[in-house]
């Protein structure tokens, strides 16, 4: 196996690892977010992380791998901040603790979509037209998520510039 390949299969073991970890973390998101649209984002990114882990393994399958995740720290430490932001919500007006989700999320996304772009690449350039194919329709999809949380913001941050200062 070249040193591409390895490349490209073990950092699609993390991005499994990754992918898995969010399916678990986005219902509590959503649980958490006050906002009807935001709650309904991160459902439906839910689905989409699903379609994710399985378009992942496809992409396993192709290679002659087994689809066996590799502990991603990286996303153990982007879901625990989000856990810490879920917290801190509860003590601030919703419109805050809807974008102190948002901000979690967006970590997320971003750490995503480099990885989904790097491996598409990597896979691009081994010739692995198929799998490369998998790893865009997945960026695509992360790069939407970003900009709809994106698009969410601005009545979440209107809303919360017209609430009053809470006493600390």
């Amino acid at each position: 196996m070249s040193a591409l390949q390895e490349l490209l299969i073990d950092e699609m073991q993390d991005l499994l690892h990754a992918e898995n970890q969010l399916v678990k973390a986005l219902p509590k998101m959503a649980r958490a977010a006050s906002n009807p649209k935001l709650k309904q984002a991160f459902e439906n990114h839910l689905e989409e992380t699903k379609g994710h882990v399985e378009r992942l393994k496809q992409a396993f399958e192709l290679l002659g791998s087994k689809p066996k995740a590799k502990v991603c720290k990286a996303m153990q430490g982007l879901v625990e901040e989000g856990s810490e932001q879920i917290q801190e919500g509860k003590d601030k007006q919703d419109s805050v603790a809807d974008l102190m989700l948002v901000a979690a999320a967006q970590k997320v996304e971003h750490y995503e979509i480099s990885g989904y772009g790097t491996l598409r690449a990597v896979a691009e350039q081994l010739g692995q037209s198929k799998v490369a194919k998998l790893l865009a329709q997945t960026l695509s999809e992360e790069e939407k998520a970003d900009k709809l949380l994106t698009q969410l913001s601005p009545p979440l941050l209107n809303e919360a510039s017209q609430q009053p200062e809470e006493e600390e």
